[in-house]
């Protein structure tokens, strides 16, 4: 498949940037509706409608959803974009819907979506509520997990701008997980299904985003859905869209999520699944806490009546105000910094800080500042 073209053709143009909301979606189910069963499962906190959108007339079921936080678009746009090449005349889709039924919850939080908040409107997060089942949400979810009987999970999710793949200076632009169905980690055959399919994605990835494909941390979590689904006996992949550089509005990383799920259906497709990759799987370099939107080395401070040099760090914190999602900088870290990357870094070569609030930065006040005399900083970037 030729993915980048694909990828053009059918992308959803009318959703863009981070802040997807229920309103934003509402109204391209109308344009599906005639080829496909789109229906509302249910209602959130606040009375929000929650979709379901099942195509497909095949044997083999599978499960997805994405926005499970609110505050997670990426995946969303990708699954809409999937939406349109799925609705085409293309024969690898046409195959697809012959012999796979696809079931979407493509936004289970459109409380949390509307405020740009990770937590539902009760302030639960409902990837930790899947042994109480306290939230409507989630409950909505089990509801359809118990009645549509799926053979795969695909667990939707968006993963911050921290994490680098392993120890390399890449971000970690796409992870998976495998979640673990016991607190040993074991592998039966239903993780391993779930192995399998990553590993096999990851080949498929590493052409495109080498070193840039992370595995996230399989520590059991009973309250956790996918770790919950896969102790119920169905292979449960977690996704999740990370930074690509230089892309804060995630339409690179959506991408790769599009492509991603494009492999996942076709090794699925032709059951390529049927060797032991664990020691592929293992091999993907785990998420590794290893970035800064901003690390600024070699600062001179004025300091407790001395003079230091040292390094400091901002980071972007993503701010609804006024229906528009903003991203607004803050110091967040002064030291050696040794272990961390910044996604943009400055050298001031042993220029003196300054700021409104004196010589030496003040966590989460935020990054306006000036360096020597003439480089002056706005929101953490050079004002030109």
């Amino acid at each position: 498949m030729n993915y980048p073209s694909l990828f053009e053709k059918y992308k959803e143009q009318t959703i863009q940037g981070r802040y997807v909301t229920l309103n934003h979606i509402e109204p391209l189910f109308e344009k599906h509706q005639f080829k496909n069963s789109i229906s509302v499962l249910g209602k959130s906190v606040l009375g929000k409608s929650i979709y379901g959108y099942k195509t497909g007339t095949g044997n083999f079921k599978i499960l997805l959803w994405s926005q499970m936080h609110g505050n997670e678009s990426t995946t969303t746009k990708a699954v809409f974009d999937l939406f349109n090449f799925l609705d085409s005349d293309e024969k690898v889709a046409l195959n697809w819907k012959e012999k796979f039924t696809f079931f979407f919850i493509p936004m289970l939080n459109p409380d949390g979506a509307e405020v740009y908040t990770r937590e539902n409107a009760n302030s639960i997060d409902l990837n930790r509520d899947f042994l109480n089942l306290s939230q409507p949400e989630s409950r909505l979810l089990m509801k359809c997990f118990q009645e549509f009987k799926p053979d795969f999970c695909y667990n939707l999710h968006d993963q911050r701008t921290i994490f680098a793949a392993g120890k390399t200076k890449n971000p970690a632009t796409v992870s998976f997980l495998a979640p673990a169905f016991n607190e040993e980690r074991a592998i039966n055959d239903t993780r391993q299904k779930a192995i399998n399919l990553i590993a096999g994605i990851n080949d498929v990835l590493q052409y495109h985003i080498p070193n840039q494909v992370g595995r996230f941390d399989d520590s059991f979590n009973r309250n956790c859905v996918g770790d919950t689904f896969q102790q119920l006996g169905v292979p449960t992949v977690l996704f999740e869209a990370g930074h690509f550089q230089n892309d804060y509005q995630r339409e690179k990383t959506r991408y790769y999520i599009f492509l991603s799920l494009l492999v996942s259906f076709q090794l699925l497709y032709e059951n390529d699944l049927v060797d032991n990759k664990t020691a592929n799987y293992l091999n993907i370099s785990q998420n590794n806490v290893g970035f800064f939107d901003f690390i600024y080395r070699n600062v001179k401070f004025r300091y407790d009546n001395s003079e230091i040099i040292t390094n400091f760090a901002a980071q972007f914190r993503e701010e609804l105000v006024e229906n528009e999602l903003v991203f607004t900088a803050y110091i967040s870290s002064v030291g050696e910094l040794d272990d961390f990357n910044g996604h943009l870094e400055w050298d001031a070569e042993g220029q003196k800080f300054e700021s409104e609030t004196g010589t030496f930065p003040k966590i989460d006040e935020k990054a306006n500042f000036v360096l020597g005399k003439t480089n002056v900083f706005v929101n953490g970037l050079l004002k030109k």
